[in-house]
């Protein structure tokens, strides 16, 4: 069975600022998720 993944919340990664989209292990976390990636999120001060 194949699932859509329309509609689902996007962001703006402040690092390498593409979008990101909402995933299942952030989502309970959802709200303080800022970066796209583990390796923005170590960028974040270069």
């Amino acid at each position: 069975m194949a699932h859509k993944k329309q509609n689902l919340p996007q962001k703006i990664c402040p690092v390498c600022k593409r979008p990101f989209t909402w995933r299942k292990k952030w989502e309970k976390d959802w709200d303080n998720v800022v970066y796209c990636s583990e390796r923005c999120r170590r960028n974040k001060d270069k």
